[in-house]
Order: structure tokens, then C-alpha cells, then sequence
């Protein structure tokens, strides 16, 4: 009995290999130390949350005003 035979389709490493040295632009090195778990992170959509709401971005700008250019006056 022939074990790979029975263990589903290959592993995709042609297109791994192509994302990490072509997309990612990693070194041989690099991408063989990667973990798994890094390997699914480089390649998972983006989680973040979508950026600064408005009210929160001018709260921002008040709490840290910008320093005036040399030879501005401050208001």
C-alpha cells in the first residue's frame, strides 16, 4: 500500500515557493526558517480594523497639536 497514494492532493509547493521568493521577495534563508503559522500569517487576508473614524482623528489633533514651522506663529 502506497501511503501518499491515500493522503489527498500534493502540498502546493511550486506556488508557495513562487509567493514567497516572488511576492515577498525572501531570501532562500528566510523563507525555509519560516514557521507554519508564519507562512499562513504572510499569506492570510488582513484582519486590522479599517483606520481613524473623523471624531477620533480631530480628538487626535487636539491632544497632539503640531509644532508650528520655523518662522510660523503659533495661533
Amino acid at each position: 500500500m502506497n501511503a501518499a497514494a491515500d493522503s489527498g492532493p500534493a502540498f502546493p509547493w511550486a506556488a508557495l515557493m513562487g509567493a514567497g521568493f516572488g511576492l515577498l521577495r525572501l531570501s532562500t534563508h528566510d523563507f525555509w526558517a519560516m514557521t507554519p503559522r508564519e507562512i499562513c500569517a504572510a499569506f492570510a487576508e488582513p484582519t486590522g480594523h479599517a483606520g481613524l473614524s473623523r471624531p477620533r482623528f480631530e480628538q487626535l489633533i487636539q491632544t497632539f497639536p503640531d509644532e508650528p514651522a520655523l518662522g510660523e506663529e503659533q495661533p
